[in-house]
């Protein structure tokens, strides 16, 4: 039933409004996942990592965009025989559970990140929510890979792509982080999770 795919970097795989006739799990790379909103800006919702499915919605059209950020790779299979083929196999439903769960219990993180953290909170808490993901995927470097722009970074946390930018050097002057070409290296991990718990 699955069918393989390559992207390459900025390639699109699903954009907002068009028929959600496909469920995607990432395999290789990283998928941004973003809303337009009406007057043009962007809202990043999050950052797809292999394991991640994209698409499973109850709805016929797709509610967001998703571009490759990296080279990648994903199995795409057709919704509706995605979905029976689920159906029949009560395990694979709990499976499709737990991985809406835990969608939704980061799109909480993010409220909350929107909420009412200072602009240092949140660049640290998104170092260590990224830092969590890629460990799970067997990341153990203290060099923390950071694929997606700053603008990307700052269309997620709700920020200027100056106030990134001016975070980040305050924690490297901090020797919090030290910026290396495509991504950080955490030189101070505890610092970090402190400005995440808030």
């Amino acid at each position: 039933m699955s069918r393989g795919m390559r992207f390459a970097a900025r390639e699109v795989l699903a954009s907002q409004g068009s028929p959600g006739d496909g469920v995607f799990t990432i395999t290789e790379g990283m998928v941004r996942i973003y809303r337009l909103l009406a007057d043009g800006r962007r809202q990043v919702l999050g950052f797809a990592l292999p394991g991640d499915f994209l698409g499973l919605s109850l709805f016929d059209v797709y509610s967001f965009s998703a571009d490759a950020v990296t080279d990648t790779v994903v199995c795409s299979f057709p919704r509706k025989s995605f979905v029976a083929y689920a159906d029949q196999r009560p395990h694979l439903m709990g499976r499709l559970y737990e991985f809406a769960s835990h969608e939704l219990s980061l799109a909480q993180d993010q409220m909350v990140l929107l909420g009412r953290r200072t602009a240092e909170e949140r660049v640290g808490t998104f170092l260590i929510m990224m830092r969590d993901r890629l460990r799970r995927l067997g990341h153990t470097s203290p060099t923390l890979p950071l694929s997606m722009t700053r603008q990307d970074i700052a269309d997620y946390l709700g920020l200027t792509i100056e106030t990134v930018s001016r975070t980040f050097t305050k924690l490297a002057n901090a020797k919090t982080i030290v910026v290396v070409p495509d991504g950080v290296r955490m030189l101070r991990e505890r610092d970090l999770e402190r400005l995440a718990a808030g």
